[in-house]
């Protein structure tokens, strides 16, 4: 008698002790969820002037979110949402045209997306990301190359921050944007230079681990 006791109280610890494993078994393999970070985000680009030299400008307003599959690249995917209205070139003139139907017509085109259909490998610390990036309701398949995402940095709060710089090159033609031909070059480089967050945009999250009382 004593000794089934003995066999079912171990039984029971043994339980016990494999509950936190248990627990934890739905999170390998899982894909992680990081949101672009607005305040430490920006898509530049840069075009040619005259074929002397280079005008460059940003959109301020960039929000997106990235899956990452820690096992297969090939179910990671990227979503990056640029407010069109919020370009900034440091010219209030040019700003305003850049804004009008000439060029990226923001009243009827408020928005400029990116969504990826498929992520592949280019090398150590380097991806390329294909997908489908929509100018003016135009929509055509680009290639972006992507240095990174970095490791993985925790601040204070407990907060994961990753950095990643993705660039590609469009004919501006293609997007529907042909006015000033000859002043203006046809082919842009677009950049963007993105904060990754573990946590959706807005006031940050209580810390993981606050301090004892």
């Amino acid at each position: 008698m004593l000794s089934t006791q003995r066999i079912a109280q171990s039984l029971r610890i043994g339980s016990l002790l494999c509950l936190p494993l248990v627990a934890a078994l739905p999170a390998i393999g899982q894909a992680q969820t990081w949101y672009l970070d607005p305040a430490h985000s920006a898509a530049q680009f840069s075009v040619r002037h005259l074929g002397i030299s280079t005008v460059r400008g940003t959109f301020t307003k960039v929000n997106g979110v990235v899956q990452e599959s820690p096992t297969d690249l090939s179910k990671d995917s990227v979503n990056v949402t640029i407010d069109a209205a919020s370009v900034d070139s440091r010219v209030e003139m040019r700003d305003k045209d850049l804004r009008s139907e000439r060029f990226f017509d923001v009243a009827q085109y408020p928005e400029i997306t990116f969504k990826s259909t498929k992520v592949e490998s280019a090398g150590t610390g380097k991806l390329k990301v294909t997908g489908d990036l929509t100018i003016r309701g135009v929509t055509k398949s680009v290639v972006l190359d992507v240095d990174g995402p970095t490791p993985p940095f925790k601040d204070p709060r407990g907060t994961s921050h990753r950095g990643i710089s993705a660039t590609t090159t469009v004919s501006r033609a293609d997007f529907g944007m042909t006015a000033m031909p000859g002043m203006v070059g046809d082919q842009a480089v677009l950049q963007m230079d993105v904060e990754l967050i573990d946590h959706a945009p807005g006031p940050p999250p209580p810390p993981k681990n606050p301090p004892a009382q």
